[in-house]
């Protein structure tokens, strides 16, 4: 499949995916990934790793995370259960969408996929009691590369559609982007 059916690009370089979903009397199938996807940031793309994660508590929320140079990596999120307010910031140095961030709803009933390119931070706040998402990074994961912003700096942003639940002490310490911050190199 060359490209998928149902994609847009709210950012630059950021595709939603509508997957299709098959049934029949035996359940559901999906596609959540296709290397022959034909989108900017899968191509030439290698799997590094497919990581399960299972949030429980309605207004948690896991992120906002991304790595730095030289793991920068694309990452490929889909929900599988639950539903979520799935959140990508543009932090690529020179972006004309500098801390610009997008949402979307995503949900297991419903189920799209989102591609982040590198240069995006990636986070998520639970709007179930239990939500269950699927990840497919281009890159290993390395503590030494790892960063995240507030997911309540006022400079970003974000409006959270619940009030904050859960936040882990990690996501909870990272500082607010300071005013002269020019974002990361690529």
């Amino acid at each position: 499949m060359p490209y998928p059916e149902g994609v847009r690009e709210p950012l630059s370089g950021v595709y939603v995916i509508e997957n299709s979903r098959f049934r029949d009397d035996r359940g559901v199938f999906g596609r959540l990934f296709d290397a022959g996807w034909d989108l900017d940031p899968l191509r030439g793309m290698a799997v590094s790793q497919v990581n399960h994660s299972v949030t429980h508590g309605r207004g948690t929320i896991r992120g906002l995370h991304y790595q730095t140079t030289p793991y920068c990596e694309t990452k490929i999120v889909t929900c599988t259960g639950g539903r979520i307010f799935d959140v990508v910031v543009d932090l690529r140095r020179g972006s004309p969408g500098l801390l610009r961030w997008h949402s979307e709803i995503l949900s297991g009933d419903d189920p799209c996929t989102i591609v982040i390119p590198p240069g995006f931070a990636h986070g998520f706040q639970t709007l179930s009691d239990e939500c269950e998402l699927v990840y497919v990074h281009s890159q290993p994961f390395r503590p030494e590369s790892e960063d995240g912003l507030h997911p309540s700096d006022p400079r970003i942003g974000i409006r959270w559609p619940e009030p904050i639940g859960m936040l882990s002490d990690r996501d909870a310490a990272h500082p607010f982007v300071a005013a002269n911050w020019m974002g990361i190199d690529l």
